[in-house]
């Protein structure tokens, strides 16, 4: 498509270009050009493609709907193949905004109902021809009166009983005035007349130019507007086929597979469709279809209707008015008034602020920025409990490398043109191809449900889109899942039913740790250790068939694994897979052995000499990090053998403070001399006590305190 070498004539056509000699006059425009080629992606745009003759001063009609006028106003692009290609401009009746109808029209600001009152004052002052059921007028319209008790409404005849009736025979009928909306008008004879508006039957505007406003309003509130045609005339002359490309908004493609799987071959046939959707009221005949799979950026942008800037309003040196002073006014009226009143205090106008409609939408626009992809990888930290100063092995070399894209994007090209109906829908073989298909059974973890499921590895040149997958197996259906976007060389595992024949159980967990390293980091004590597990598990294939077993590891990456037949990595869960190949009607017991390079953090101010000597004991340990702890852990059981005398001091302070208050309550109710000597004899005694308390539980305080800053020197001696 646009890999031909070709002339641009022009790309940008918000510009007219005025290199020949066309005039953008209103001739009527040819047919438009045949479509030919549509371009889907998946950021919610087509690139469609017309192509055809153009003669000289042949007006090319680009009909596209008023909602995406923006687009393609924005993008659209006029190719030749001959290098000859002259365009003089594009033309297009101008879209307004809804704002800017109604002002136009005259009719009240805001988005709320358009009235029939509201319609008839907007020609106030407007030639009109009015017609009742009884006469045609013709005249000015001044002023429509809104029901009130001053202007009485046409007398309606009211409904009585039967005996009222024969009582009153003879009599004239009742009626009750009725309020109702009234029009002045000032007819051609100058005459002054008022109308009811349930006589009027119709008014119609006599001057043009109104009646267009009144069109051009109607227009833009319509609910349709966006979606009527819009034509856009490209002025162009070649000597050969010319090609006009443009972007519009288009629903996305989406792709769904199926997989036929192999019992045999560790391959399958996998089948791409793609679900395309004609959403334009044009039907495509012999149109080539290409299918993107890519995510270009792509915005909206208001550029068809016309815009107007701000410009400052100045006043003249002299306090002017455009009536005169005292037309309905006085001078003491007016004196309030004139404060603020110069620059019109925020009068309305014809909204020429804000923001304006054009081609069917807001004019604001929808910016989207550039869309990324979430991507699964794997990698090695404390955080997933991995040590980093420990290399036992890298599990995630088992998985290829992940593939790469040639391009920014991948196009599918349907092999022949298809046809398909306005508003219609079609389901498009893209992929037929022979692919890396492994049908095997998935376990979480042992005594999970066993569950159907297929390593696949994208061994195309094209990435996959995500979309549903549905698996074919054994004559019949098995099952459907969901793939995400899969570029070349990546692998997934991908389960899509139960599989009840097989069974896997664990029997017993052997887990040991041998210490290597201890580490002092901020306030965490950070152990290095090898981990090693020895389980064993019993796994049972009670079909007919044989079954290739993968058992999820809960093991960090950074580990060796023996034992299983063979060993893989899911990418997407960071964590191996051990794979064990059951024969049919077996029962085997498997054992594996796996070492992991693993840390664990402790806080300082949780540890306690128990478990430093624990960890002193540790053979791999070097001597000096051995007598680091020892010495920390020393310190730490004297910090405790004084923290421990603390709860004894502390009750003892609570009883004699206890003492002293009954004893200040006896010294306070005695009236005998002698027993006031005694209280304030034991007084004096127990507060010398609690003065002595106090002081020894503030120094083993501090003692604990200086204990517990000695075993944090010695640990410091653990730092890298």
């Amino acid at each position: 498509m646009l890999s031909t070498p070709r002339y641009f004539s022009a790309i940008l056509v918000t510009a007219l270009l005025a290199t020949s000699g066309h005039a953008l006059a209103q001739t009527a425009p040819k047919p438009p050009l045949p479509l030919k080629t549509v371009r889907l992606y998946e950021s919610g745009v087509g690139y469609f493609e017309r192509s055809g003759r153009v003669g000289r001063d042949a007006g090319l009609a680009l009909p596209v709907p008023v909602s995406h006028l923006d687009d393609a106003l924005k993008t659209l692009v006029v190719l030749g193949t001959d290098g000859k290609t002259s365009v003089a401009g594009i033309e297009f009746a101008s879209s307004i905004s809804v704002e800017k109808g109604r002002a136009l029209a005259g009719l009240p600001d805001g988005s709320g109902p358009v009235t029939h009152a509201n319609l008839l004052r907007s020609l106030k002052g407007s030639g009109i021809e009015l017609r009742t059921a009884r006469e045609t007028v013709k005249g000015k319209l001044v002023d429509v009166l809104d029901p009130s008790d001053d202007e009485p409404g046409p007398c309606v005849p009211v409904a009585e009983d039967e005996g009222a009736k024969k009582q009153g025979e003879g009599a004239p009928a009742r009626c009750v005035p009725r309020k109702e909306t009234t029009l002045l008008v000032l007819t051609t004879e100058a005459e002054i007349r008022k109308f009811f508006l349930s006589d009027v039957v119709g008014v119609k505007p006599t001057d043009p130019s109104q009646g267009a406003r009144l069109g051009a309003s109607a227009s833009v509130a319509s609910p349709q507007g966006a979606s009527a045609r819009r034509d856009l005339r490209v002025l162009a002359e070649s000597t050969s086929d010319v090609t006009l490309g443009y972007v519009a908004e288009a629903p996305v493609w989406r792709s769904t597979y199926r997989m036929v799987l192999s019992n045999k071959e560790q391959r399958g046939i996998l089948q791409g469709w793609a679900l395309v959707h004609n959403d334009t009221d044009e039907e495509w005949n012999k149109v080539k279809i290409e299918l993107v799979n890519g995510r270009p950026d792509s915005f909206l942008y208001p550029l068809a209707a016309p815009r107007y800037t701000r410009r400052e309003l100045l006043t003249p040196s002299e306090p002017l008015s455009t009536i005169p002073q005292l037309v309905l006014q006085t001078a003491d009226a007016m004196w309030s008034e004139m404060i603020g009143d110069t620059f019109g205090a925020g009068a309305g106008g014809l909204g020429l602020s804000g923001y304006g409609e054009g081609g069917g939408g807001r004019g604001e626009g929808l910016g989207v920025g550039r869309i990324g992809t979430i991507g699964h990888g794997s990698g090695t930290g404390v955080g997933d409990g991995s040590s980093t100063v420990l290399s036992v092995g890298d599990l995630a070399k088992i998985a290829e490398a992940e593939g790469m894209e040639a391009g920014a994007l991948f196009r599918y090209s349907m092999p022949a043109p298809i046809d398909l109906r306005a508003h219609g829908s079609a389901l498009l073989p893209f992929l037929q191809q022979s692919i890396s298909a492994r049908r095997i059974v998935w376990f979480g973890s042992a005594g999970d449900v066993g569950r159907s499921a297929a390593r696949i590895k994208n061994d195309t040149k094209q990435t996959l889109p995500a979309g549903p997958i549905s698996f074919f197996a054994d004559g019949g259906f098995a099952g459907e899942a969901q793939i995400d976007r899969l570029k070349p060389s990546e692998t997934r595992f991908i389960a899509f039913g139960t599989d009840i024949d097989v069974e896997l159980m664990q029997n017993n967990m052997l887990v040991t740790d041998e210490v290597q390293l201890v580490e002092y980091q901020g306030d965490q004590l950070v152990e290095h250790f090898i981990r090693h597990t020895r389980v064993d598990y019993t796994i049972e294939n009670r079909s007919g068939g044989a079954r290739t077993v993968f058992l999820n590891l809960n093991l960090v990456r950074n580990a060796t694994v023996n034992g299983a037949d063979e060993l893989d990595f899911d990418v997407v869960s960071n964590k191996p897979l051990a794979v064990f190949a059951s024969e049919p009607r077996s029962k085997k017991v498997r054992r594996i052995e796996a070492d992991e390079g693993v840390s664990r953090q402790t806080d300082i101010r949780t540890l306690s000499p128990q478990a430093l000597r624990a960890m002193a004991a540790a053979p791999k340990l070097s001597a000096a990090q051995r007598a680091a702890l020892e010495e920390a852990a020393k310190h730490l059981t004297d910090a405790e053998a004084r923290a421990s005398l603390l709860p004894k001091r502390r009750a003892d302070l609570d009883e004699l403070i206890q003492d002293l208050g009954r004893l200040r309550g006896y010294l306070a109710a005695t009236q005998s001399k002698d027993d006031g000597e005694k209280f304030t004899k034991q007084i004096l005694e127990k507060e010398a006590r609690v003065k002595e308390l106090r002081t020894r539980i503030a120094g083993l305080g501090t003692e604990v305190e200086g204990y517990r800053s000695r075993a944090r020197t010695a640990l410091q001696k653990l730092r890298k």
